[in-house]
Formats: structure tokens, sequence, C-alpha cells
């Protein structure tokens, strides 16, 4: 999936092995929809505690298992090695047996089916339903004939089920329905979300063309990728404005704009770079945007309900 470079990427011990095997910078794309979803709930009902929690660890379970078949089925494809950028490591760096990798996956899968029946049983059993269909997106996302990821489909995809429906579910499991504030204030987060995979695929634009690969970034060439990219923060904040212009958002939602200079930083971190290690911190940064974009909209939604 990634380009090799020419400095070996040293080999991860003991427990950080199957830390690394998580890709940890991603799982903020898990943790934030469901902070935000429940941020939303507090203006019309009291939270429901455990509700919140297995909805927030279910997420991450299902984010990590997503990571580790994209780590198998990359390594299966013969798209990883021991210099790839971007990967976890554990079994081209450190040994790990491939089985291993996608047994994991399938245990973190279960734990999440689990939490998704108790989430189920105490909101609605229409949950479980659309949690199958989200853990199977996540399967083939990178596995099966023709993954997701492969396409240029993969960052909408993302956007969709980690962003809008995340918060979505995160929202109904305490309120027991969904509104049009709920899906409008989605939007900004999911388009992030997306920019997280588009980065990504700006990163690994070389490697992933020589695979075959159709993605976003590889039909539009890293300087139009690059400016779509910096199109879609844009939106986002766009998004906001017109939220607090045009419908009765707090204020407070310009809490966000905050994470402006690090949305500069991931698009300033690509002009001009070609090698995947260069791109590291960019890709780093269009994270940390997301990241830092949710939770303070969550602080700020909270805020305007006082």
């Amino acid at each position: 999936m990634n380009l090799q470079t020419h400095t070996p990427v040293p080999a991860d011990k003991g427990w950080r092995i199957w830390w690394q095997l998580t890709r940890p910078h991603t799982l903020t794309a898990a943790f934030v929809p469901v902070l935000l979803g429940t941020a939303l709930a507090v203006k019309y009902t009291s939270v429901h505690l455990l509700l919140f929690l297995s909805m927030l660890i279910a997420s991450l379970l299902i984010q990590a298992a997503t990571n580790m078949f994209n780590e198998y089925f990359d390594y299966k494809r013969g798209l990883d090695n021991e210099n790839s950028v971007g990967i976890g490591g554990a079994i081209v760096r450190n040994g790990v047996k491939s089985k291993t990798v996608l047994r994991l996956a399938f245990t973190f899968f279960a734990l999440a089916l689990l939490l998704g029946v108790y989430i189920s049983a105490n909101s609605s059993w229409w949950i479980a339903v659309v949690g199958f269909i989200s853990m199977a997106t996540g399967y083939f996302y990178t596995g099966g004939p023709k993954p997701i990821a492969y396409s240029p489909f993969g960052e909408l995809t993302s956007g969709v089920f980690m962003g809008v429906v995340i918060i979505q579910i995160s929202f109904f499991i305490q309120t027991g329905y969904i509104s049009s504030e709920s899906m409008l204030v989605s939007i900004p987060v999911s388009i992030l979300i997306g920019t997280i995979m588009l980065a990504n695929n700006i990163r690994d634009l070389d490697g992933d063309k020589k695979s075959g690969r159709k993605t976003l970034a590889i039909l539009f060439g890293r300087k139009n990728a690059i400016l779509f990219l910096a199109s879609l923060f844009t939106l986002s904040y766009l998004w906001i404005i017109l939220l607090i212009l045009v419908t009765d958002a707090s204020p407070w939602l310009f809490l966000t704009f905050i994470s402006i200079p690090k949305a500069l930083h991931a698009v300033k971190g690509f002009i001009g770079k070609t090698a995947p290690i260069e791109m590291m911190p960019a890709m780093k940064a269009t994270a940390q945007t997301n990241t830092i974009f949710g939770f303070l909209m969550s602080i700020g939604i909270f805020i305007g309900y006082l």
C-alpha cells in the first residue's frame, strides 16, 4: 500500500507492536464522532453513561479492526514491506504471523458485536442492522476482490460511515430519534474524516498507482489532490459559518476555527513533497485537524446549551 523508502524503519518491541498495529493516529476518527453525537444529545436528555462508553469502545474496536484488516490484506497482496510508511508493521517488521493479525481483527469485531447487542437492547434493534453494515464496510474496505480503499470511493465511504453514521447512532441511542440538527452538524466532521483518507492516498500516490489502484488522488493527480484537500478543509469551516448564520447553532462553534493553523500546516506539508516519509507530518496534521476540530465543536455545542 505504501511506497518503499530508503531508510529502514525500526521494528517495534513488546506492547508497542500491538499498539502500533491499531494505527493509533487514526483512532480519533472513531472517538470524535461519538463525542459529538453525545454532546448534541445533552440538549434533549440526560446522557446514559454506559451507552456512551459502549458506543465509544465499539467504535474504537471497529476502527482498530479495520486497520488490522488493512494490514493483513495489503500484506497478502504483496503491497507492504518492512520499509513501508504509515503501517503498523506487525507482520513485515515484527514477525507477527498474518493469521494472528486476522484473528485479532475478528476478535475485535466480536467484542464490538457484543457491545452492539447491549446498545441495541437498550435503544433499538435497528442499531444492530446499521452496526452490521458498518462492520461489513470496515472489512470490505480493504478485503474482498474489489476493496473500497482501492477505488475513488474511499474518502466518501469513510466520511459517511465514520462521520454521519456514527454521529447519528451516538445521538439516537441517547434521544431515541435523529434530527435535522444532528445531520447538519455531522457534515463538517464527516468531511474532515474523509480528508484523513485523502491525505493517506496523496502520500501513497506513487505506490498505489503502480499497484493498479484508482484512488481520488491518482485520478486527480498530486497537485489537484492537494487543492482538493484544501477545498475540503475550507468547506468544513464555511459549513460552521452557515450553521451559525442559518440555524440556531451557537456562536461557540467558532471555537473550531482554532484548528485552522493545523489545517494550513497539513496542506503546506504536502506541497512539493513526493517521498512518503516526507509527507508523514502532513498526514499527522490532517488527522490532528479532525481531532481538534471535532473536540472543539463538541465543547462549543455543550457550552451553547448552558
